[in-house]
């Protein structure tokens, strides 16, 4: 069987991660690209469609003639739920790209609309599928760590403003580094530890670094008028067993403790950290030690192992879940729970008080 799909949104993410990865897949087709600029869908129908793939500037004239199978909503933050939504009540299972929504009333609605048509829903989380992810989730499901009490999920950068899109606009994205590229550390640390039921957060979003001018940026000078969403944010979340987790996420920082869409984990029999590579800590025989993970598998001239494309594999993975009629890898219900975090922290720091889940 051959899945027919169709891309919403034909901008940065389509083109950097979903659709090389689709033209991939054996069992897949796009043949329909939609986005509101229809330079970027006929760019986009060029490079990954069929020769017989339709372009669109309507999204609703595309699920009501394309027939599809299977929607890529790769949009800006606000247009997540709706579009998901309408993608699902158009009979096709929906890939939407992170974060699941701006708020959390919002993803429960595209659970409900999931749930009342059958069909599958997933979002768009392929930290998980990178090796030391992969490695490290079966190490934490296998007990090796124990009970896992306390957690820190880092998406640190110290100058790397997106300075394109509407990546600075908070009526369209939500929010600035937290829900951008936190989102990723928070799902990490949240699946490695199983735990899904928060009891309240306290956190806090400055706007220490947005107002400066002509400011070092890797991808140049950002505009103080136009950066109406936070610079950084942290946040500190106590779930309802005990356990603990720190969040920590900036585009722009003053530190040189740089590190994007990894763990720290604490458990009581051990523990992992994705610092320096991937590394397992514990106590044997008395004594503590220090494993460190070789992930590529090297050692043989002209290849290095199975190379770690952590996009193509959730592509890959998606893909198989809807042939295989399997719950996808990243469920819905989960990246609820990491959109009810986000926005608690967000609500906590404009309240200035614990926000309690």
């Amino acid at each position: 069987m051959t899945l027919r799909i169709g891309i919403i949104g034909c901008g940065g993410i389509a083109n950097g991660k979903h659709m090389p990865s689709l033209a991939q897949v054996a069992e897949v087709e796009m043949v329909a690209f939609c986005d509101i600029i229809e330079e970027r869908a006929v760019k986009a129908k060029a490079d990954f469609g069929t020769e017989t793939a339709e372009v669109y500037t309507d999204y609703k004239k595309m699920l009501a003639e394309a027939k599809l199978d299977v929607v890529h909503v790769c949009t800006p933050n606000s247009s997540h739920a709706p579009l998901t939504i309408a993608a699902l009540e158009a009979d096709n299972h929906v890939m939407c790209e992170k974060p699941m929504a701006k708020t959390s009333a919002e993803a429960k609605e595209m659970i409900a609309a999931a749930k009342r048509t059958g069909k599958k829903l997933t979002i768009g989380y392929q930290n998980r599928f990178r090796t030391d992810s992969q490695y490290l989730h079966e190490v934490c499901s296998d007990g090796e760590l124990g009970d896992i009490y306390f957690g820190k999920a880092h998406a640190i950068r110290r100058r790397a403003v997106p300075t394109w899109g509407v990546f600075l606009d908070e009526e369209a994205q939500g929010g600035g580094p937290l829900i951008d590229i936190g989102t990723h550390a928070l799902d990490l640390t949240l699946w490695m530890m199983n735990n899904y039921k928060p009891k309240f957060v306290v956190g806090k979003a400055y706007h220490q670094l947005s107002q400066t001018k002509n400011a070092a940026n890797a991808w140049g000078p950002w505009d103080p008028d136009k950066f109406t969403v936070e610079d950084s944010a942290f946040g500190f979340i106590t779930m309802e067993n005990g356990a603990t987790i720190f969040l920590e996420s900036s585009w722009a920082l003053n530190s040189l403790d740089v590190k994007e869409a990894k763990t720290t984990l604490a458990g009581t029999k051990g523990g992992a950290d994705m610092n320096d590579g991937l590394s397992i800590n514990g106590e044997d025989h008395g004594l503590l030690y220090e494993k460190k993970i070789e992930l590529e598998t090297g050692g043989v001239d002209f290849y290095d192992g199975a190379g770690d494309d952590p996009a193509l594999k959730e592509a890959e993975s998606w893909v198989a879940a809807i042939l295989n009629d399997t719950e996808p890898v990243v469920k819905p219900e989960e990246a609820l729970v990491v959109t009810e975090i986000l926005e608690a922290i967000y609500q906590s720091s404009a309240k200035g008080e614990p926000v309690f889940l």
